[in-house]
């Protein structure tokens, strides 16, 4: 019995030992013994030492019982093999019980008798009683809270939730890019988002609107003017429904996921547009400004429209 207690004990230190590293060892998706090797060296050294002390302590106890004279060890073998009790909680559970112990039970016989079989007149049980006493106070705080003060009822409680939920799905839109829509999309400026817009925007937009953007099938993106609309929502927008009926880009929302949608959208608005390009169309469409800023500054103004004056220029020269 000892022995077993002892490799019980070694056996509980490790794992949580062991639990322990592994909660705060970031080690990725993987075990941290597995991703670390000096985790399993670790391990080792700890299981060997825990062996250790446990052959040591047992070492000492025999040696401490070998030096005991006959009645000492008697005694001691005796506190040993003493089975612990939970002598308050065997209290506290034939409280709440309320049962009579057998030896009582002629106490509480009744006088019926059937073929043999007597019944005992036993007290509901403590714990039985002091629950039913609950229910009756959890109704009447019931009643007065939502039948007498007529406080929020389900239809409300719903509506709450319902509302509450709705936030935190905003929230969590915020971060998870790849569920963002025309309402929710964000200006990306991160250099790996921008390097995959660039990407994008090589393989399926080269072919109308040029590697830098100056138009070809498709309107020039370098000026200030636009069919549909400026800004990251409306240039989200547009790539993900698609351009004017008939003649316009077609709906790229079946090909590209959102985040792939949002990244070539930055990276036209980031590193195409406001540029000169090698071989500009003419401007299409109308000067944006976004309707966040007050009052676009005039020079930046004059600077939109004479690049966009220029690239016709260009054009017409041509």
């Amino acid at each position: 019995m000892k022995s077993s207690l002892s490799w019980l004990r070694v056996l509980v230190l490790f794992f949580t030992i062991f639990g322990l590293m592994e909660y705060f060892i970031d080690s990725g998706d993987k075990p941290a013994f597995i991703t670390y090797p000096m985790a399993q060296l670790f391990l080792i050294f700890i299981l060997m030492l825990l062996i250790g002390i446990e052959l040591i302590l047992n070492a000492i106890e025999n040696v401490m019982y070998q030096t005991l004279d006959d009645e000492a060890k008697e005694r001691y073998l005796a506190s040993k093999n003493k089975k612990w009790q939970w002598t308050w909680g065997k209290r506290a559970y034939k409280k709440l019980l309320g049962s009579k112990p057998i030896e009582a039970e002629g106490e509480i016989i009744l006088d019926h008798n059937y073929d043999g079989i007597r019944e005992l007149d036993n007290k509901l049980p403590p714990w039985w009683v002091y629950m039913f006493y609950a229910t009756i106070i959890f109704g009447v705080v019931y009643l007065v809270r939502f039948h007498i003060f007529n406080d929020y009822d389900q239809d409300l409680e719903y509506q709450q939730q319902v509302a509450a939920a709705q936030l935190e799905i905003e929230e969590y839109k915020k971060t998870a890019k790849n569920l963002v829509d025309a309402s929710t999309v964000q200006l990306l400026t991160e250099a790996s988002d921008l390097a995959a817009g660039k990407a994008i925007y090589t393989t399926n937009c080269v072919a109308c609107h040029m590697a830098d953007g100056g138009g070809g099938i498709g309107p020039n993106l370098t000026d200030e003017f636009w069919i549909l609309g400026g800004g990251i929502k409306n240039v989200f927008n547009t790539i993900s429904e698609g351009g004017r009926d008939g003649k316009g880009m077609v709906a790229w929302k079946q090909i590209l996921k959102p985040l792939e949608m949002a990244q070539v959208s930055s990276y036209i608005l980031t590193e195409i547009n406001g540029k000169i390009a090698e071989n500009p169309k003419a401007a299409e469409g109308e000067l944006w400004v976004n309707p966040k800023v007050s009052k676009k500054a005039p020079d930046q103004l004059k600077d939109s429209i004479s690049i966009a004056v220029d690239s016709t220029k260009v054009v017409l020269n041509q």
